[in-house]
């Protein structure tokens, strides 16, 4: 106690200096504001790599591929197998596939010059921007995008700058349209399966086997008939086909 009691004094003068110094929050912003530019570009930055994956869903063909896939997996009967990781993952090479010309233009026109020095951050945006703009522009559909012009001049915040219309009336209706055509692809995926288990089902009716599930016996034929059929290869080639 002695020690302890005989040390503490000597602990306080060494905490004194150290804690007279006082950190001047105005020495960190230039009188420019650079470093305040910094931080907030930086913290945009972070912002924008957190919604990552939001962005490349919303904007890209990423959509209408895991939907389609999706509705395949349930019409052959196997809700589990191809495992989920393998289905995102088969839709996200296949999203960078389609996507690839859009994703050089915007690295090319956009990130590259930003990267060198060559434009301002105002104008990098545009360039990158305009190339998901194009693409979401030729692949909605007309009925969905005029439906939210439509809303977005009701609410008066259109905003179109000659014949770039304002990101938040063309997001909203690609991501609409390509749910649509998902569910028009997985319709007409489904459908052959279905008519596999109405003859499946009818054949075990009139055999009399009641108690017998038509999903166990339609399964390995549903199988058999995609894999006959090629049907990767099919529906892959449509759906990379569909996109103009």
């Amino acid at each position: 106690m002695r020690r302890i009691g005989a040390a503490l004094p000597l602990l306080l003068l060494a905490a004194g200096p150290a804690s007279a110094q006082q950190i001047d929050l105005g020495q960190l912003a230039q009188a420019d504001g650079s470093t305040i530019g910094t931080i907030i570009q930086l913290f945009g930055l972070i912002t924008i790599l957190s919604v990552a994956p939001g962005i490349l869903i919303m904007v890209t063909s990423f959509t209408r591929f895991v939907i389609a896939f999706s509705i395949l997996r349930a019409g052959i009967g196997l809700p589990t197998t191809p495992a989920n990781l393998i289905l995102i993952s088969l839709a996200l090479f296949m999203t960078f596939y389609v996507m690839a010309p859009t994703f050089d233009r915007a690295w090319n026109d956009g990130i590259q010059p930003l990267m060198n020095n060559e434009i301002e951050e105002d104008e990098a945006l545009r360039r990158i921007s305009d190339p998901f703009r194009d693409f979401m522009a030729a692949n909605v559909r007309e009925k969905d995008y005029a439906l939210f012009v439509d809303l977005a001049r009701e609410r008066e915040s259109l905003v179109v700058d000659g014949a770039q219309t304002d990101l938040r009336v063309l997001v909203p209706a690609f991501m609409i349209s390509e749910i649509r055509r998902g569910f028009e692809i997985g319709f007409l995926i489904v459908l052959p399966f279905l008519v596999i288990d109405l003859i499946v089902a009818t054949i075990t009716m009139s055999m009399g086997m009641m108690m017998l599930p038509p999903t166990v016996v339609s399964l390995p034929f549903k199988i058999l008939f995609f894999v006959l059929i090629d049907g990767w290869n099919l529906l892959v080639g449509s759906l990379v086909r569909s996109f103009v």
